[in-house]
């Protein structure tokens, strides 16, 4: 496990580079999170997230894994330095809030779940598939 002192340390070369703050603030603002959704999924104090989000405070790394976890993103997309996220639809928040929930699921009801899945999965392909024959057969 990496010392408190080499996290930070981390974080400030890091910082020196990439404006992180900003970064957690665009990509939040991208998928239409608001703050009390991203501080309750990590489970930290508004005024800490909000210190984070204004760059008044480096956070730790740890902390930076939970932040990309919640916004659905990389640790790695944190740092990125450009504006190519791409807006998110209320519908594909939903979706990303139900996948990630599929971490809480025991691994036999994840294995169902996918299943599930994969079946409807091959059911569109293959009415795809029929349609296509169907129409090269006319």
């Amino acid at each position: 496990m990496i010392n408190k002192a080499l996290k930070r340390t981390f974080i400030a070369v890091l910082g020196n580079n990439m404006d992180v703050s900003s970064n957690i603030k665009r990509i939040r603002e991208a998928k239409n999170l608001s703050q009390k959704e991203v501080i309750s999924a990590i489970g930290m104090g508004a005024a800490q997230y909000s210190r984070i989000e204004n760059g008044k405070t480096d956070p730790s790394v740890s902390t930076l894994v939970k932040i990309a976890k919640a916004l659905g993103v990389s640790m790695a997309e944190l740092f990125y330095d450009n504006d190519s996220l791409r807006e998110v639809s209320s519908m594909d928040k939903t979706l990303m809030e139900r996948v990630s929930l599929i971490d809480s699921l025991t691994k036999e009801e994840q294995k169902t779940l996918f299943t599930v899945l994969d079946a409807f999965v091959a059911k569109r392909k293959f009415k795809s598939t029929l349609k296509t024959v169907l129409q090269d057969i006319e």
